[in-house]
């Protein structure tokens, strides 16, 4: 059967949307029916989501396709990872869920790298240790908020908390647990030994569910007209595997970078790969739609620009993301650079100042110009992305004969120039879309719309008008990751208090 539509909910860490996905047995028409912020705020004391308010908007975009004449066949949401919400035994929230970003994580954090050491949280589940894992969000649970646990019946990752109130389903979906820290790859089970060690109780842990799992109809006030026949169906629950769906791979061993507040930079894999190299890289394996692994990198992407411009527009200015690459490729390039991931760019706040702080206590030139703060942080992700290439490349044993970025980051052209300058490969930027596509794939491969991945991203690729860029000979790049690298080797900054956006 051909002519179906289905309603891609992809929610990021900065904003929201609902869109409808058609596709006529060749090609996808994409529709945008509401866009919207999602800003945690400070309350109780930690940086919350307003769940209640997502879903006004989530139910208000969907609920206006009820009167439309094209019946709409199923529906998945698609967040970013990590964040949970604890469902009560009438299946409420037991309070709002909080931010990844909140700061609460990184004493738990360092205690269980103290306690069990690198090699054992590794080796349970495969997955980078970065102080924003559920793992240690539920430590901070655990230790924090203990009646918080105790009312707990379920822990749903957030997508799921979304599907919940859609279906009333109570399962999580597999690619958003992977992200969590708390769950066994090369086993397949929530890793319970460890969360016993850590002192985190398992008994609100579900049932987990793959990519593509029908999980019941659309319930509610939202089931009439148009959307009284739609299914719920499990898209890949983690963005980014939704965007690597929705990546036009050609290659086997091809690098894609899903780019946007986070960049994750990785190859698909048939297996988990945890090895004492993949360690010592902090590669993290994460699940993938179709049975494969991501074995990928989360790097900060590009919330560090976001953040400056905020700042900046606090301060009486507001750029728009254009008027801010043109500042920076006006600058001379590889003056100064930051490592992303130091835990001093985590939280929100005046990232302009953190920058310079930073490169004046490194030896670094401070950077006195807005545009040499953005050329700092654009020169930065790209020796970021070199990095994970080569790392990638010994771990697997092949280098990446190719780069394709997906997402919003994929429209910025001079950080895609410098990402193919860095790493000396070709780069193919688009779909902007990827989640959205790679989210409604999934849902339109579960009633029999495609046969796989492959079918998924020759149709995509079919509809998709591709930008590519060469590496550009140049000095400077073998120099400037050997100071890059150099950073990355040294202690984290002093933690900096979380400052309301």
């Amino acid at each position: 059967m051909t002519g179906r539509t289905v309603v891609a909910v992809d929610l990021g860490a900065e904003s929201g949307r609902v869109t409808t996905v058609s596709f006529d047995g060749s090609r996808f028409e994409l529709d945008v029916v509401s866009r919207f912020a999602n800003t945690p705020s400070h309350r109780q004391g930690l940086l919350r989501w307003d769940i209640d308010d997502l879903w006004s908007h989530i139910s208000a975009g969907i609920g206006g396709l009820a009167g439309n004449g094209t019946p709409i066949d199923a529906i998945g949401v698609d967040t970013w990872g990590v964040d949970y919400g604890l469902l009560n035994a009438d299946g409420e929230l037991v309070d709002a869920p909080v931010s990844y970003r909140d700061g609460r994580n990184i004493p738990p954090f360092e205690d269980a790298l103290r306690a069990l050491g690198a090699d054992r949280l590794y080796g349970a589940t495969g997955v980078q240790l970065m102080s924003i894992n559920t793992l240690f969000a539920l430590m901070a649970d655990a230790r924090q908020a203990p009646e918080r646990l105790a009312a707990a019946k379920t822990l749903l990752m957030m997508p799921d908390v979304f599907h919940h109130r859609l279906s009333g389903s109570l399962v999580s979906e597999y690619t958003a647990v992977s992200t969590s820290g708390a769950y066994d790859m090369a086993a397949g089970r929530w890793a319970t030994e460890l969360l016993d060690e850590l002192g985190v109780p398992t008994h609100m842990l579900p049932e987990v569910a793959a990519p593509g799992t029908d999980v019941g109809p659309l319930v509610g006030d939202l089931a009439t007209g148009a959307l009284a026949g739609a299914r719920v169906v499990l898209p890949p629950g983690h963005d980014t595997a939704s965007a690597v769906v929705g990546a036009p791979l050609t290659d086997p061993h091809g690098l894609y970078i899903s780019s946007g507040t986070w960049s994750l930079a990785g190859v698909e894999t048939p297996a988990p790969v945890i090895t004492e190299l993949s360690k010592a890289v902090n590669l993290t394996n994460e699940g993938g739609y179709a049975g494969t692994i991501r074995l990928l990198r989360n790097v900060m992407g590009l919330w560090i620009l976001q953040e400056c411009r905020r700042q900046w527009e606090r301060e009486g200015t507001a750029y728009t993301y254009p008027e801010l690459a043109a500042l920076a490729a006006r600058e001379p390039g590889l003056v100064s650079v930051i490592n992303p991931d130091d835990q001093v760019f985590l939280q929100p706040g005046d990232m302009p100042a953190r920058i310079r702080e930073y490169c004046r206590r490194n030896g670094f030139p401070v950077p006195a110009t807005v545009g040499a703060v953005a050329r700092c942080v654009i020169d930065s992700l790209a020796l970021s992305y070199r990095v994970v290439v080569d790392d990638i490349a010994a771990v697997i044993g092949v280098r990446p004969p190719s780069v394709s970025i997906v997402g919003g980051g994929s429209n910025h052209e001079l950080l895609s120039q410098l990402t193919a300058d860095a790493t000396g490969l070709p780069v193919r930027c688009g779909p902007v879309e990827a989640t959205a596509l790679g989210n409604a794939a999934v849902q339109l491969a579960a009633l029999g719309e495609f046969d796989g991945p492959a079918e998924i991203r020759e149709a995509i690729a079919a509809g998709t008008t591709m930008v590519g860029y060469t590496p550009a000979a140049g000095d400077g790049w073998d120099e400037a990751l050997e100071r890059f690298n150099a950073l990355r080797s040294r202690p984290a900054a002093p933690e900096t208090e979380p400052v309301a956006p």
